[in-house]
């Protein structure tokens, strides 16, 4: 999400954060909800917490217009290397990790490659098409107090720390033992610089337990910790890879990308990954879909979504 008319809405509703880092603030402002003066990276995608809209004093002059993303001129990410991050004290206890290194992991592993990947495909920037191919260089754990991620300086600053040779086209999500509290969102993706290197970092709090973001999956198959985790990654990754950096490539005239689109809609009960593993993961939004009525409706009504099934 990347409209800065939405920057009071935002600052009340998370309690304000404060950004600072590496990047250029002419460029990079798509979403600067810093009122400090100070240069960071913009929050580019917020997975917001079920239920609530940060457009809803907006939505009634937005009806009737094309929902469809548009292209605002940046890079995409044609391939992705994903190298995750366990940040906090309660990473190195096996009761609180339980199922979810490994279940990421898997994730990660799985969407290579998949029909849930390949969602995004459509999309194409400066530097060529969106493509499905992900290598997992798997994850780190580092058992230092983990900040809340109100910072993404923070975030930006624990990559880079803790990755040893960023590429250009890394992704490294940050999963922190931080649980929301009162934070109106589940999890979000942005970028920075390490050692020269621009990389798409995301952040995501504990949700075990958290209800307002909880798929709500039953299969069984995950503990709901992991099911939360997976539905928020699904929605982070794929709008890094669609509109990663300044000065944008894909979202619309609210400034929402694939991910927000489709957010908390879901077009199958579960979504087979390219590995067998198999998750409730929210769609994303097409384009095509929309235009020729062979998506599923989002919470608008609007059936662009595709599930990746």
């Amino acid at each position: 999400m990347h409209k800065k008319s939405l920057v009071l809405l935002v600052l009340l509703s998370l309690g304000g954060i404060c950004l600072g880092q590496n990047a250029d603030s002419s460029t990079a402002s798509r979403e600067d909800l810093s009122l400090s003066g100070t240069h960071e990276p913009p929050r580019l995608g917020i997975h917001w917490a079920r239920d609530f809209d940060p457009f809803a004093r907006v939505n009634n002059k937005l009806k009737g217009n094309s929902p469809d993303m548009t292209y605002h001129g940046g890079v995409i990410l044609s391939s992705t290397v994903s190298e995750a991050i366990f940040w906090g004290p309660s990473w190195a206890n096996s009761s609180f990790t339980g199922d979810k290194i490994s279940g990421l992991d898997s994730w990660y592993s799985g969407f290579n490659g998949s029909n849930y990947a390949k969602t995004s495909d459509e999309y194409t920037g400066s530097n060529g098409q969106v493509g499905p191919s992900l290598i997992n260089d798997h994850y780190l754990v580092d058992t230092s107090t983990a900040a809340n991620g109100s910072s993404t300086s923070a975030i930006v600053a624990e990559a880079c720390k803790e990755i040893a040779n960023p590429v250009s086209n890394g992704y490294y999500p940050v999963y922190v033992d931080v649980k929301r509290g009162n934070a109106g969102y589940c999890a979000y993706h942005t970028y920075g610089s390490c050692r020269g290197v621009t990389i798409q970092v995301a952040f995501f709090f504990d949700l075990d337990g958290d209800a307002g973001c909880d798929p709500q999956d039953t299969s069984g198959l995950h503990s709901q910790g992991l099911a939360a985790l997976a539905n928020v990654s699904g929605h982070e990754l794929s709008e890094a890879r669609t509109d990663p950096d300044s000065p944008g490539a894909w979202y619309d005239r609210r400034g929402q990308e694939n991910g927000d689109k489709c957010a908390w809609t879901f077009g199958a009960p579960l979504v087979a990954f390219t590995n067998g593993t198999q998750w409730k993961i929210q769609g994303e939004w097409s384009n095509h879909a929309y235009n020729t009525g062979t998506g599923y409706p989002n919470s608008s009504g609007q059936r662009g979504c595709l599930s990746g099934q």
